[in-house]
C-alpha cells in the first residue's frame, strides 16, 4: 500500500501529490495539519525525524523529501505514466533542473510567502507559547526560520530573494523558448518542481516583475501544466488554509 501524509496542495506536498496524481497511482492520503503544527507531534517525528512533510510510506518503507519521492515512485512503478524522459540526456536535464528548483529557487519565493503568511502566524503566538512550538522543532535552521519569520524578514534579504526569482525566470523563459518542457519535448520532474515550488504563481506573487511581459513562453508553459488532469485533481484536493491569508499570499486557489 502507498501511503502519503502531507499538507496543504502547494509547495512540497503539491510536489509529491502531482507524481500521484500524474502517474494515476492510488494512494491513501493522510492529511497532516501544518497549521496545528501535527509535523512536530511525536507520532509524526517517528516517521520523519525532520518533522516534515510529504512522507511516503510504502508497505512500511518509509522515503521523505519531495524530490526523491518522486524519483522513487518512477523506480517503483516504471509501468506507470512516466515522469522521467527516455534518455540519459534527458534526465540528466530533468535532475538539473530539480536540483536548480530545490537549491536556487524554491527558497527565495518561500521567504517571501514566509514573510507575507507565516510571519502573521508566528506574531499572532503568545510569547511563551512561540517559545513551546520552537522546542518543538526538530531542525535548527527551520527553529531560526520560525524567530525570524516572527522578528521580520530584512529587506536586504527579501530583495536579494525576489532578484535569484528574477534570474530564476530569465532562465527558465530561455529555456522554454528551445524546448516545451523543462528538461525536453517530455513533461516530467522538472516540471513538476518547478511549477510546485512556485513556478505555478509567480505572476501573482511577484507582480512588480511583469512576469507576464518578460516571459510569455514562461506563461503559455503554466496555461499547459495548470489545465492537465493530473494537475487539476492535485490541487482540488481540500485545503485548509486561512482564506485571507491565501489571497495576502497571492495565490486564489
Amino acid at each position: 500500500m502507498l501511503k502519503l501524509y502531507h499538507a496543504e496542495p502547494r509547495a512540497n506536498s503539491l510536489k509529491a501529490l502531482l507524481c500521484f496524481q500524474e502517474k494515476n497511482l492510488p494512494f491513501q492520503s493522510v492529511y497532516v495539519d501544518l497549521h496545528k503544527f501535527e509535523q512536530h507531534e511525536s507520532w509524526f517525528v517517528a516517521l520523519n525525524p525532520e518533522g516534515q512533510v510529504p512522507v511516503l510510506d510504502h508497505d512500511g518503507v518509509i522515503i521523505t523529501q519531495s524530490t526523491v519521492i518522486g524519483e522513487y515512485l518512477e523506480d517503483a512503478f516504471p509501468q506507470a505514466p512516466p515522469l522521467r524522459p527516455a534518455d540519459p540526456v534527458g534526465r540528466a536535464r530533468m535532475r538539473q533542473w530539480n536540483k536548480f528548483c530545490d537549491e536556487h529557487f524554491m527558497n527565495y519565493v518561500s521567504m517571501h510567502g514566509w514573510h507575507r503568511m507565516v510571519s502573521i502566524i508566528a506574531r499572532s503566538i503568545e510569547g511563551g507559547e512561540f517559545e513551546k512550538l520552537l522546542a518543538r522543532i526538530p531542525l535548527h535552521e527551520q527553529r531560526e526560520k520560525w524567530r525570524t519569520a516572527r522578528s521580520g524578514f530584512s529587506e536586504a534579504d527579501l530583495s536579494n530573494a525576489t532578484r535569484k526569482v528574477s534570474v530564476a525566470i530569465d532562465r527558465v523563459e530561455q529555456q522554454l523558448a528551445q524546448t516545451p518542457w523543462l528538461a525536453g519535448d517530455s513533461y516530467s520532474l522538472a516540471d513538476i518542481n518547478f511549477y510546485s515550488s512556485g513556478g505555478m504563481a509567480l505572476h501573482r506573487l511577484f507582480p512588480e516583475l511583469q512576469v507576464e511581459k518578460i516571459a510569455p513562453n514562461l506563461m503559455r508553459w503554466l496555461e499547459r501544466v495548470s489545465t492537465r488532469p493530473g494537475v487539476q485533481a492535485a490541487l482540488n484536493m481540500p485545503d485548509h488554509t486561512n482564506p485571507a491569508l491565501r489571497t495576502f499570499a497571492g495565490e486564489q486557489r
